[in-house]
């Protein structure tokens, strides 16, 4: 049986993939993402199956031109190309479903104790969890299991790609002035995943639908993971956003240090 052959990738520096205008550029400066939160867009040379996932990613992170392009963020803040993080030789990759196509997914948020009807954000009792300080009732739904309104969204919900960006947006980094009414959280994750996905009208029945493929992922080296960032943390994620129309995948990565 013929090997497959390798996927090649090729830099999108003209993509406007990770172009926000400065309202949301400063919502990313405000809870603390600036400098740990990028975009890399990039073109490949084959059309992408959804088996393929595992090589694909491989190709990916071992590609001279993604380890050229692609930064990472050490403890200490700074940045630095892949390509120093060495030889990276296994890769963890799950497949994100991305089929919500409103914001209506988020209606519940005002009718389980989250959000007052005024779009206020029900504060709580501090409490810590991955060093993240949680002070108010949607920290707390996206964080902890035991929490009363945990369940408002099923585990299903909860892996859809809408919510894990809400998600990372409201968490936000280590240095975090939180927003005290929802409506920013809800405009940003809503403008990040109409940026990141694809979508296609069905010229029979002119339903939309997502036609993009999302994995979460992260590299390691020798067993050691490299990236994004050398330790497991809710706020450390990569996201490959792969558009086979067009042959564009995206990388969204943050670091939490």
């Amino acid at each position: 049986m013929a090997e497959e052959s390798k996927f090649e990738f090729t830099y999108l520096p003209s993509s406007r993939v990770g172009s926000f205008d400065k309202d949301t550029e400063e919502l990313f400066q405000k809870w603390g993402l600036k400098g740990s939160m990028y975009f890399a867009s990039f073109s490949y040379n084959q059309h992408f199956q959804a088996y393929q996932k595992q090589s694909f990613t491989k190709d990916f992170f071992q590609s001279p031109t993604v380890n050229a392009t692609i930064q990472t963020v050490s403890s200490s803040g700074t940045t630095s190309p892949l390509s120093l993080a060495s030889d990276i030789d296994e890769v963890c990759v799950e497949a994100v479903p991305c089929t919500i196509l409103n914001m209506g997914f988020f209606d519940r948020l005002t009718t389980g104790q989250i959000v007052r009807e005024s779009g206020s954000i029900r504060k709580c009792f501090d409490e810590v969890c991955d060093d993240i300080v949680i002070s108010d009732e949607l920290r707390k739904l996206l964080l902890v299991e035991d929490s009363d309104n945990y369940c408002l969204y099923n585990e299903e919900e909860r892996d859809e790609l809408l919510f894990k960006i809400l998600k990372h947006v409201a968490l936000g980094g280590p240095v975090n002035q939180y927003e005290d009414f929802i409506q920013a959280y809800l405009d940003t994750s809503k403008a990040l995943y109409k940026q990141l996905l694809s979508v296609a009208k069905d010229p029979n029945t002119h339903a939309i639908s997502i036609i993009s493929h999302v994995f979460k992922t992260h590299a390691k080296v020798k067993g050691q993971r490299v990236f994004p960032g050398s330790c497991d943390h809710e706020q450390s994620f990569c996201y490959l956003i792969i558009d086979n129309v067009k042959r564009h995948v995206t990388a969204w990565y943050n670091v939490w240090y």
